[in-house]
Formats: C-alpha cells, structure tokens, sequence
C-alpha cells in the first residue's frame, strides 16, 4: 500500500485493557463539536431576529469558527504531540465549555463573531487530539477502522442529535440554550477521561514552534478571508492584498517546516499519495455539502414554515445514513478497495446534491428525505475510510499532526464552503425584487425578511415573502449545483489519487 504502519508498531502492539471505555470519552469529544456546529443552523433565524446582523455579519457568525479552527489546528495536534494529547484534550474541552456560555449570552453581532472566534480556539484541541489518542490506543489495524468509524459514526450522530436537540430547545427557550447543552457533555467528559484516557505524547517532540503557528494562523485566515470577499464583492484591493499576505505566510510556513528538525507539521507527508488524496478529497467533498448544511435549515424554517424540532427531524436522514456506513466502512474498503468505496461514495453525494436543484416550497419529504440519505451514507463511507487511510499513514509519534491535517482539511473546506457557496445564495437573495415600499433591511437575508413581513399589510407581506423565498430557493439550486460539481470532481480526484490504496489487515 501507498503508506503503511512500521512493521515495529503492528507486531509489537499490546491491546490495552479499557481501549472501548476510552473510545466512548474520545467520541463525546466529537459529539460536542458536531452538535455545536450543527445547531447553529437552525438557531440562525433567530439570531437574526434578536441581534440584527447585517448578511455580512451572519456569514462571518457561520464561519468565524471554522476559519479558526483552520488555522490553528495544526499548531494544536502539534502541541498535543509535544505536552500530551489527553492534557490538550481535557484542558480544550474546559474552555468549549465555558466559551460555550459566552456565545450563549451573546448580545451584539460583533460580540456572537468573538464568541464563535474564541470557541473555534478551544475547538482546535478536540478533535486532532481525538484521532492521535485513537491511533495510539488501537493498534490493530482492523480494530482501528471499527474505532475510526464509531468515531465517524459519532460525529454524524451529531449532526442529528444537534438539529433534533436544538430544534426542541428553540421551541422552548431561547436561541442561547443551543449553546448550553454542550456544558453537561463536557463535564461528563472531562470528569470520565481524567481517569480513563491514557496520555501520549512524542518521545522526542522537539520545541513547539511560536513562530511557525503564527505563519500557519496568519496564512489560513488571511486566505480564506480573501476568498470570501473575493465571491462576496469581486476581486478588489483588499481582498487580493489580503489573499498575497496569506499566499505568503503559507509559503513561509512550508519553508520553514521543511527546514526544522522536529516540525510542527513533516511537510513530507504529502509525498504519500494515499495521504494526499485522502486530504484533498475530503477537503472537496466538505466543500461541496458545506453550503447545503448552512442554508438547509433555513429553507426548512423559512420556505417550508416548518417547526425548528420538525426542521430538525427532517435532517435526520443524512446522519442515519451516514452513522450505518461509517460502522462498515473498514470493511467494505478492504473488500472493494479504498478508491472504490471513496470515490462510489463521493459520486453518490454529488448525484443527491443535483437532485436537490429541484426543490421547492412544494417539494414533498420523501424527495428531500431520500436525498439526505444518500448523502449521509455517501459522506460516511468517505470520511471513514479516508480519516483510516490518513492515520494509517504515519508513526504513532505523529498522530496528532497528521489528524490535524484531516481535520484542518475538512474546516478549511466548510470555511470556504460557506464563503463561496454560501455567497452565492446570500448574492442571488439580495437581487430580488420586492413589492413598493419593502424596506432595504428585507434584503439582507431571508430572516430579515420575514420579521420585515410581520409589520407590513397582508397583501404587501405576502408579495414580499413571495419574491424574497423564490430568489433565496433559486441561490440554493445554484448552490447545490456547484456543490454537485465539486463532488463528482472530488470522486474523479479521488479515483486517481487512492489507486493501488488499501487498509491493513494484520491484527
């Protein structure tokens, strides 16, 4: 295979007694993360209503957190390699926690986007650390996949828990109680994993380089900042400043890593085509969906007039395909091949995503729900196997690196997912043409729009949340199809990138 473990780390390997009790802590980990990330979705109309966000503000609000995380995950599997995977872990799960309080009581759209900044911070810790600990835990390979995959199955569990969990809070409560419900996961996890997750760390982890972190922060944000202005307003000034700062960064960074004894980061990773393409195509493929996932919830709310629990149930589909191909994965890449059941996968996305090009205000659920499955079983099968193929790939002493570099590949992805996906469905809503008199704040997201409708006339607010629910079902057909065309492209990539790559079987 393209990249395999060291003999030494398979025949040598030692089950560690309480391996699945620890799994159960790592995976609360991820559900904390999936949850959080998913119930932002269905809080957004009312965030809209009670702050008042400007539809530049509400973009930033979806994606401050990711563009963070991007930068900083990296430097925090680093870090986790150097001073203790479990110590980073525990420690970054006390601040979501807390942080998790502030964006609840946020009370201003500048303060929600420094809210979701500082938790993209402590969310940097979580999930490179869950992958380096699962590497080092399990080191049968078969026992491996079945622990990447409940992993997988967890964070798509999430995606299911969060809408169902938040839609029932929201109809109850206020938006803030979306946030609260990470605080009794993260007690259970931190109080449970301090006395059975099993530190690792880098025998000889070199120093941590402050410098390189910088690089590697400054290069993320500054790029993805400049793509997002880039689909938002045209190539202008500061978007290209922005953007050549950020190239620049970025280069010094691979510079510098590649010189360093002990990097942050072995650049040389990249030269392993299964690892390469493992990356790529998941980058891709969160690419592609990430507009969908930001903008589904409020076609649910808002087109649809559905209930935010109902919104939630109705997204169900797509984690219950992805939890039961994530739990098969392993096993269905060593029978077919990885680039069979990755790239198979990735093509079903993208045929599911054209087919939501054709929804409406009276599309029926069993066309949306259909289509969220096979994009649920599509995502698990891929982000399985390629998350077992990247681990796979490199010395246990690496592990958080490397698991950084999946997951800085998927939040890099959904950052520029929402920027440039997510663009297009804000670009096409503000063009649309309401009756006389609609006041401009109408136009600024869908949200605004029918709490403007609320003060109007009848007749005037039904021809308003005519034409502004028709441009905004239009944005999204447009998004889904550049959403389908990325994942047909990340299937062929995929294709090419994984040939001849399998997963290990000696156990």
């Amino acid at each position: 295979m393209t990249g395999t473990l060291r003999p030494a780390d398979v025949t040598g390997a030692v089950k560690r007694p309480g391996r699945w009790l620890a799994l159960s802590v790592l995976v609360l980990a991820v559900l904390l993360v999936a949850v959080d990330a998913t119930v932002l979705g269905l809080a957004t109309p009312y965030i809209s209503e009670d702050l008042d966000p400007s539809g530049t503000q509400l973009l930033w609000i979806g994606d401050v957190y990711s563009f963070v995380i991007a930068g900083l995950l990296v430097s925090m599997g680093s870090l986790g390699d150097r001073v203790g995977r479990k110590r980073v872990l525990l420690c970054g799960a006390t601040a979501f926690g807390a942080l998790s309080v502030l964006n609840a009581y946020a009370t201003t759209p500048e303060l929600m986007i420094l809210a979701r900044a500082l938790l993209g911070v402590a969310g940097a810790t979580l999930m490179p650390a869950t992958l380096a600990l699962i590497r080092n835990i399990f080191h049968d390979p078969r026992e491996r996949s079945l622990a990447v995959g409940i992993w997988g199955a967890t964070a798509s569990a999430g995606t299911a828990v969060g809408p169902i969990t938040g839609g029932f809070l929201l109809e109850h409560f206020w938006w803030g109680s979306v946030f609260l419900i990470n605080l009794p996961v993260m007690a259970v996890l931190v109080l449970v994993g301090i006395r059975t997750l099993p530190e690792s760390r880098n025998p000889c982890p070199g120093p941590w380089d402050l410098a390189g972190v910088l690089l590697s922060l400054v290069g993320m944000i500054a790029l993805v900042y400049a793509v997002k202005e880039a689909a938002a307003h045209g190539v202008t000034a500061t978007g290209l400043g922005t953007g050549l700062l950020g190239a620049a960064a970025l280069y010094g960074f691979v510079r510098r890593q590649l010189t360093m004894p002990v990097p942050l980061l072995d650049m040389r990773l990249f030269r392993r085509r299964g690892f390469s393409g493992a990356v790529l195509a998941d980058l891709l493929t969160v690419l592609g969906m990430s507009g969908l996932v930001f903008f589904l919830s409020q076609f649910l709310q808002l087109v649809q007039d559905r209930r935010p629990f109902e919104a939630g149930l109705a997204e169900l589909p797509a984690a219950v395909g992805a939890v039961a191909a994530g739990l098969v994965a392993g096993r269905a890449a060593r029978r077919c091949t990885v680039r069979v059941v990755v790239s198979g996968g990735l093509a079903a996305v993208g045929v599911a995503l054209a087919v939501l090009t054709t929804l409406s205000r009276s599309t029926g659920y069993p066309v949306l729900g259909a289509a969220l499955l096979v994009v649920g079983v599509g995502a698990g099968f891929s982000f399985t196997v390629t998350a077992d193929v990247i681990l796979s790939s490199v010395p246990r002493d690496q592990a958080g690196a490397a698991s950084a570099v999946s997951e800085t590949a998927y939040e890099l992805g959904a950052a520029l997912g929402i920027a440039l996906l997510g663009s297009i469905v804000t670009g096409v809503y503000r063009d649309f043409t309401g009756p006389a008199g609609t006041p401009a704040g109408a136009h600024e997201s869908l949200g605004a729009a029918v709490e403007t409708a609320a003060e109007l006339p009848p007749h005037q607010a039904e021809a308003l949340l005519d034409a502004a629910r028709a441009s905004f079902v239009h944005g999204l057909h447009l998004a889904s199809a550049a959403g389908a065309v990325v994942l047909l492209a990340a299937a062929a990539v995929a294709w090419f990138l994984l040939k001849g790559q399998r997963l290990e079987s000696a156990g």
